[in-house]
């Protein structure tokens, strides 16, 4: 006997995955609330018309009606599975007898009263096949139906019931069965059978049944049936089942992470030399990238059971899903199951199977949303080795002060910086320091005010050292806060405002603030804030006028004021101390000249394809001369 009608379930309790229905039917029954017209619906093979004979054994049971048949009396042995049935429970097949004629004559039986049990039932399978004239001659008895007639309509396609008919019945939908409770059953199933079965087994057995019960079940018996010394082995089950081999899989999964072309193509070629259908490899493919996607978004798939494989599979996809991105995944996806749609009536399967493996390889080939998502991931994965542009003030915050020290250390006249206390800005370079003997005014740099310290002066080192000229210091240390409303800011009230004004910079443009990234506010003379730059071609740019107008919108969202930028190349007198051992400020290292900056977004542009910003190739170009500088102490 076939193991679906072997293990056919005789009660609701037996029946598996579709509590949601059999619990409200049996908590109906115990409270004795009896509709005239139930309708099942739901995939082929989920359990409708087994529940309909539960029902129908339930209705009719001589201690009943109850959700528990005893199984004994002479209505629940004529229904029970594979029993001889009732004369006053009748199954028709729509399928075959959907005819008004057939109906008709169902109707006429149907004012009959029972012979020998309580109810009168009638299973009407495939219901959706009866036609809109049998419907209608069944409408007037559904409506009305006498006390001892029950109906039960099972359908995989309700919306193809008359909706009269559908209206006057309590609507119950039967589900495919979940993986893992898909598996619980099958375990036991061969457990009761005493057949060993590998693990790698029950998934292909799984999604061959695609869900349902029977069909799961039928494939099963198939592999029972040509086990050899009662063991289901991994190998014969694949061949049987026409399923791709996992190693195929992996390894064309590998040759994509690594974009190898040629191992790529040659799991291509050892899918064909194994006999295997080129379309089941995209499918099987495709169902890999599936679980892969479901792996990066739910850590613990596994456990709740949406992605099933056995545990050495289950590394290998986990580390598969560590190595491609989320959004490459869903073009592999997309592009394999379009390729499926092509392959579908094709003369030529394995040719379209090479093409889509081209097209996986190549996404920049295409024009979708998912490509450009690949191609910016492939960008952002490379970028990520690097220090990105918007942490680099704080990695020169963390930089800055143990190399300032080190200096101290070896030169005695130059003075220590101060710690910088809560409201410090971000960029390093405005940290306030105590106001240390300054060297000599450079004639070409005025300055138009002296800084303002924070801080007590450091003790002046016991060395002679020239006379430097006066400086006010006070004797108390000076906190430096925003300017209040309707005061002119000055230097320091810039200072202290200067991580703001850095983000409203590149809120507007990032490359115009990894620019400032190396400048501090010297000093506020009139409407003009002046800047020095540790770099003199930088220093130049950011005067420039495109650059200069974006630093002062910036000024004006955060503190309200209208003024002109001046950019000075060499170290302000708010930097950090200065270095006997540094070059001179007027030739440092030389950025990149244009043609070289053209050529870098060129190369970005290509990779990045049309709708690459030139501003982010400027970004990564600086990014990696500012970052060098700090991190070789330039």
């Amino acid at each position: 006997m076939a193991l679906y009608r072997k293990y056919r379930p005789a009660t609701f309790a037996e029946v598996v995955g579709q509590e949601h229905v059999t619990e409200p039917l049996s908590t109906a029954l115990s409270a004795g609330r009896i509709n005239h017209a139930y309708l099942f619906s739901g995939p082929r093979g989920c359990g409708k018309t087994s529940s309909a004979r539960i029902l129908a054994r339930s209705l009719n049971c001589s201690a009943g009606p109850t959700p528990t048949p005893c199984g004994t009396c002479d209505s629940c042995v004529a229904l029970a599975p594979n029993g001889p049935g009732n004369m006053d429970v009748t199954e028709l097949d729509a399928a075959s007898h959907g005819g008004v004629d057939d109906t008709r004559e169902l109707r006429d039986r149907a004012f009959y009263a029972p012979a020998q049990s309580r109810y009168r039932i009638f299973i009407v399978d495939e219901a959706h096949m009866v036609t809109t004239a049998g419907f209608n001659a069944l409408l007037k008895i559904v409506e009305e139906p006498p006390e001892h007639l029950i109906f039960v309509f099972a359908t995989t396609e309700p919306e193809k019931v008359l909706p009269t008919i559908r209206s006057r019945t309590h609507h119950y939908p039967f589900r495919l069965l979940a993986p893992k409770t898909m598996r619980t059953l099958l375990e036991r199933i061969c457990a009761d059978e005493g057949v060993t079965v590998d693990d790698a087994v029950y998934p292909l057995v799984i999604r061959a049944g695609g869900g349902s019960p029977r069909d799961t079940l039928s494939v099963l018996d198939q592999l029972l049936a040509g086990a050899a010394g009662n063991r289901v082995e991994y190998g014969r089950a694949l061949a049987l089942l026409g399923a791709t081999d996992v190693a195929l899989i992996d390894d064309a999964v590998d040759a994509l992470a690594a974009g190898d072309a040629s191992a790529l193509f040659g799991a291509v070629e050892s899918v064909i030399d194994a006999g295997h259908d080129p379309r089941r490899f995209a499918t099987d493919l495709l169902e890999r990238f599936r679980d892969l996607i479901v792996l990066q978004a739910v850590p613990d798939a596994a456990a709740r059971g949406v992605v099933d494989a056995p545990g050495d599979v289950l590394e290998r996809m986990r580390d598969q899903a560590e190595r491609v991105g989320a959004a490459t995944l869903a073009r592999y996806a997309e592009v394999v199951h379009a390729g499926l749609g092509e392959m579908r009536g094709a003369t030529a399967p394995r040719l379209l199977l090479e093409v889509v493996c081209a097209r996986l390889l190549l996404p920049s080939a295409s024009d979708t949303e998912s490509a450009l998502l690949q191609r910016v991931e492939r960008i952002e994965t490379r970028l990520d080795m690097s220090i990105p542009a918007s942490d680099m003030p704080a990695a020169a915050r963390q930089v800055e002060p143990a190399k300032t020290f080190t200096r101290r250390s070896r030169v005695p006249d130059a003075p220590a910086p101060a710690e910088p206390g809560p409201e410090t800005p971000t960029p390093p370079a405005a940290v306030s320091q105590p106001a240390p003997p300054p060297a000599p005014p450079e004639p070409a740099a005025p300055v138009a005010e002296p800084p303002e310290p924070v801080s007590r002066p450091v003790a002046t080192p016991a060395e002679p050292e020239p006379s430097p000229p006066p400086v006010r210091q006070p004797a108390e240390p000076v906190v430096e806060v925003p300017p209040a409303a309707g005061s002119a800011p000055n230097a320091a009230a810039v200072r202290s405002m200067w991580t703001t004004v850095r983000e409203k910079v590149r809120q507007r443009s990032r490359t115009i603030d990894v620019m400032l990234a190396g400048a501090i506010v010297r000093a506020v003379e009139n409407d003009t804030l002046v800047l020095s730059h540790e770099s003199a071609p930088l220093a130049k740019r950011l005067v420039e006028q495109r650059n200069s107008d974006v630093i002062r919108e910036a000024l004006k969202d955060a503190l309200g004021v209208d003024w002109k930028i001046q950019c000075e190349a060499g170290a302000g007198l708010a930097a950090a101390p200065a270095e006997p051992a540094r070059p001179s400020p007027a030739a440092p290292p030389p950025l990149p000249g244009d043609d070289e900056e053209s050529m870098l977004a060129e190369a970005v542009h290509q990779d990045m394809g049309p709708r690459r910003d030139p501003e982010e190739a400027a970004l990564e170009l600086l990014q990696n001369e500012l970052g060098a500088r700090r991190i070789d102490g330039s």
